[in-house]
């Protein structure tokens, strides 16, 4: 096979252009290569470099040849054809807020979502478009199958189809950031010199709407901190914004370096809350988007959360993110702490079972969470147990304090407690505070318990590494350097990169109506022993029933109990008889259950077992 002389030469002079260090000369053939040929080879290449453009074309090739084989041996399927094409246009159409705004039915919300992101049409924009093309094709196939791809008009229809639906996929930036991906990883190796880092090589490149990530491999003895160091060359040398450019270790390699290019800036505009349908506190609450669109997921159960930034940075925003996830969850319980008069957590007042205002029911509520996490334990010892799986009947506790500098130090004593014993019986603290110093902490151990930190636009370096932990700073969590608020770093167990996320928005109307949807009346604790009856009230009788007044809400449960038919009430009926939530009936009824008192008649429904002298005569 005879070897092209000119194949270095060409090689050198592309390499020249790309790096912009000289022009680009005209290559004349030789006198034994034919011109035709030489047009045809670069035409190929030109071809084959924008390949992407040429897929309208290729998909209305695809979908004439499947109209000429189905018309051929399956004309009467035409009704299946168009079936299809019609729930496909609407799964592919539906409204993200249509789809979780209703009860899961068949089709799964979370299900299809996933599938959205993985087909990479995760936007509204993009599923529009994906819709109109399945209509079109669908609908097309569906006539010439009947009719057959040659009867008029459908060709017609087919080529102004093809270009009007082509134009959106030429004109997207997506596949015009491919080609730039391409170029990029070809004119690495030369770039590398210029930016610092001789030797390495861009081994892979993903891009996305916002930009690319790349997996760059360094050259021995050069390390990823040594790479973090020259991101500012390396801007210059791409060509791009300052403060564009992430470079995040590889957890594997030390000669490995995970680069982002964020070309739009996804978080320059607020990202709005989607929403948050009925969930539970064992799976993970979704805060927000990373720079290159995916959800920002996190596990709250089992953990204790801090949350640090200056004045300003965005803490209430991400704070109602988080509380709007746990008013959704039904085994949960939420107490707040609010010691600015309750400003802050007064919206969510409905969902909150209890919240203080003052330094003394700081104090108060800090010991009853002690209280009830010894008498969980106790429980979990006498069950043989390890780990409290929380249920509507047995919820996790979740203590949220707004401004923790601010509470008492009696308070930061069972804070403390809380955090370092709270684990297995599921009694958690989220604590928001500015500066999270040993002095404003308390002076004891609880921000190293502290499992998930979530740290947003700081002032000082210094601050980073207080919010973070030791040396976080110099390990690429730059978190001075945010400027939208809302933006954060999150640093958890699942999240060990310093990649940069803005939390959702939720404006004060989406509070108040998702508080009310999930509003629920404040009631003791799962686990809470039962109260002797007040001074003057009956004792139990010796059948063990137990005779209260109906002014409280255990009276009123036990009324109707007592009045309930042979099939029993169904909890609907007893929470509107208490005027207590669901949960809180639960826990009383398995009270009840225990002692004796109360049996279940039938599925959903109980009523009390009658005292042994109630029948004599």
């Amino acid at each position: 096979m005879r070897r092209d002389p000119y194949r270095r030469y060409r090689r050198q002079m592309r390499r020249g252009y790309r790096t912009r260090h000289g022009g680009y000369p005209i290559i004349l053939p030789p006198a034994y290569e034919p011109v035709a040929a030489v047009a045809f080879a670069a035409a190929g290449r030109l071809a084959y470099r924008h390949r992407s453009a040429f897929l309208p074309f290729a998909v209305s090739g695809l979908v004439f040849i499947a109209a000429l084989v189905l018309h051929r041996h399956h004309p009467g399927a035409w009704p299946v054809a168009a079936a299809v094409t019609a729930a496909a246009t609407f799964v592919l159409g539906m409204p993200h807020r249509v789809m979780w705004s209703g009860k899961p039915g068949p089709m799964k919300p979370g299900l299809v979502t996933r599938a959205w992101e993985a087909c990479g049409i995760d936007r509204p924009a993009e599923r529009v478009y994906a819709a109109s093309i399945v209509a079109t094709a669908g609908g097309w196939l569906t006539a010439a199958m009947a009719t057959g791809p040659t009867m008029r008009p459908l060709p017609a229809i087919a080529v102004i189809a093809t270009v009007v639906l082509g134009i959106p996929w030429w004109a997207h930036r997506r596949r015009g950031a491919r080609v730039r991906i391409e170029r990029t990883v070809q004119a690495w190796p030369d770039l590398a010199e210029n930016m610092g880092l001789p030797g390495s090589r861009m081994a892979s490149a993903t891009g996305d709407v916002w930009g690319f990530t790349a997996r760059i491999i360094l050259r021995k003895g050069t390390t990823s901190a040594q790479a973090v160091n020259q991101i500012s060359a390396i801007e210059s040398g791409l060509g791009i914004r300052p403060g564009s450019v992430r470079a995040l270790p590889d957890q594997h390699r030390a000669d490995r370096l995970i680069l982002r290019v964020v070309e739009t800036d996804p978080h320059a505009q607020p990202i709005p809350w989607p929403g948050q349908p009925d969930t539970s506190i064992a799976r993970p609450a979704e805060l927000g988007q990373f720079e290159d669109g995916q959800p920002v997921r996190l596990t709250i159960l089992r953990r204790n959360v801090l949350l640090g930034g200056t004045t300003g940075a965005g803490k209430s925003g991400v704070l109602n993110v988080i509380l709007a996830f746990l008013a959704a969850c039904a085994d949960v319980i939420i107490w707040g702490v609010d010691l600015k008069g309750g400003m802050e957590l007064q919206p969510w007042a409905g969902c909150l079972a209890r919240i203080a205002t003052t330094p003394e029911e700081a104090s108060q509520i800090f010991a009853d969470a002690i209280r009830e996490l010894n008498q969980r334990a106790a429980l979990m010892t006498a069950q043989s147990r390890r780990v409290w799986e929380p249920s509507p009947g047995m919820p996790a506790l979740i203590i949220v304090v707004d401004e923790y500098a601010e509470m008492p130090p009696e308070a930061q004593e069972y804070a403390d407690s809380v955090a370092r014993r709270g684990r297995a019986v599921a009694v958690n603290l989220i604590a928001a505070t500015q500066r999270p110093t040993q002095e404003a902490m308390g002076n004891n151990a609880v921000r190293s318990q502290m499992d998930v930190r979530v740290c947003l636009r700081v002032r000082e370096r210094r601050d980073v590494d207080l919010i973070l932990g030791q040396g976080s700073f110099n390990a690429g969590w730059h978190a001075n350097s945010l400027t939208q608020p809302g933006t954060f770093l999150l640093s958890a167990p699942e999240h060990v990169m310093p990649e940069r996320a803005r939390a959702y928005l939720i404006n004060d109307d989406q509070v108040t109506r998702h508080a009310d949807r999930h509003a629920r009346a404040a009631a003791p604790m799962a686990t809470s022993a039962p109260q002797e009856p007040a001074e003057g009230e009956p004792r139990p009788q010796s059948g063990g029933t137990v005779v209260r007044t109906a002014d409280s809400p255990e009276g009123a449960l036990w009324l109707a109990l007592c009045r309930a038919p042979e099939h029993g009430q169904p909890i609907r009926a007893l929470m509107a008889a208490s005027g207590m939530g669901r949960s809180w009936v639960y826990a009383r009824l398995r009270e009840h259950a225990e002692a004796g008192r109360v049996v279940q008649a039938s599925h959903g429904c109980w009523r009390a077992v009658p005292a042994p002298d109630s029948h004599a005569e």
